[in-house]
């Protein structure tokens, strides 16, 4: 659609201001102009503002960082330095750096401070937020470049997620669950691509085996999760559990992307043939009508990732339903 003499004029700017990905720029502009002639209320306009402002950050601080692996680690903003939990989360962190990880918290106290140190600021990041009463950043993230903090716990949430190659839970409050929730419900329902979502807890804790019991109880029980939900995540009761859950998981599989509804898995080696036939009689149940597994090399429509070209990939008809058995999928995957 023509939006008259303005396209021209956003022709002109963007001349003027060389960008990247221009057509997408034009039409974040546009975006931004029919919001000023349709909404008169300031503070819906603020809020678009300061998101988009924050969101901008965001991809800056993170950008340099692409190529490395991280990992968000949630948990209680007020869990003590005497605690064991505390003590587990600093080795954690510090674990993680030792295995090639950087680590992304909410940049607080607690379980977050613990991370943070044992990971060490130049292997840390900070996802702050503001809040009435003042959340100050921990003092290893005090300073750092690589603390933001956020106005709206909702853009907040998509840089954990958005930014991070795995999720880890140490016991917390309600913030803590809702993290939790959130993450399982996005891989649930393919809205964020399968990662390894590990909850940790002190060897003889019960903080996750109750809440697991629950969902089993109550939602499994009531027809409100299906079995398969079950692998979306894996308990843990130490340090190096959790760090071998999530390094597992990347043991071959590397990402994936959907090409003309078909899910492409890139792979970091090859899978033989053997293989992949013996992938297609396990997992017939996650296909679509007359679906196959079958082995390819990089797509024509994947060209806008050419970092990637040179992958092995399986392209799977995939029915876009069943997550939970797509995860085990990638961890057959992983385990020739």
């Amino acid at each position: 659609m023509s939006n008259g003499p303005v396209d021209a004029a956003i022709g002109r700017l963007l001349e003027m201001v060389p960008v990247n990905h221009p057509e997408l720029v034009r039409e974040m502009i546009i975006a931004a102009l029919k919001a000023g002639q349709e909404d008169d209320i300031r503070a819906d306009l603020k809020l678009m503002n300061t998101t988009l402002k924050e969101m901008r950050f965001t991809s800056k601080v993170f950008g340099p960082y692409r190529s490395v692996k991280k990992v968000t680690v949630f948990g209680s903003a007020r869990t003590r330095p005497v605690e064991p939990v505390y003590l587990l989360a600093a080795l954690f962190g510090k674990k993680l750096a030792e295995s090639g990880y950087m680590v992304i918290t909410g940049g607080g106290g607690g379980i977050m401070q613990a991370v943070n140190e044992g990971a060490g600021p130049d292997n840390s990041f900070g996802v702050n937020i503001r809040l009435p009463f003042e959340q100050r950043a921990n003092s290893t993230l005090e300073g750092n470049p690589r603390l933001i903090t956020y106005k709206y716990f909702f853009n907040r949430k998509v840089a954990f997620l958005k930014e991070s190659n795995a999720v880890a839970l140490f016991p917390g409050g309600f913030g803590t669950l809702d993290e939790a929730m959130e993450t399982l419900t996005l891989i649930q329902t393919g809205k964020r691509n399968p990662m390894p979502l590990v909850l940790i807890d002190e060897p003889d804790g019960t903080y996750w085996s109750l809440w697991q019991k629950f969902l089993e109880d109550e939602l499994l029980a009531h027809g409100y999760l299906s079995p398969s939900d079950f692998y979306l995540f894996e308990r843990v009761n130490s340090v190096d559990a959790a760090v071998e859950c999530i390094t597992r998981f990347y043991r071959r599989y590397h990402s994936q992307r959907y090409v003309d509804k078909k899910l492409v898995i890139r792979l970091t080696s090859e899978l033989s043939p053997q293989a992949v036939e013996e992938l297609k009689e396990r997992f017939p149940d996650i296909l679509t009508c007359g679906g196959d597994i079958c082995a390819s090399c990089a797509l024509p429509d994947e060209a806008d990732e050419e970092q990637l070209a040179d992958l092995p990939r399986l392209v799977v008809d995939f029915n876009r339903k069943d997550f939970g058995r797509l995860r085990k999928l990638i961890d057959a995957i992983n385990g020739y």
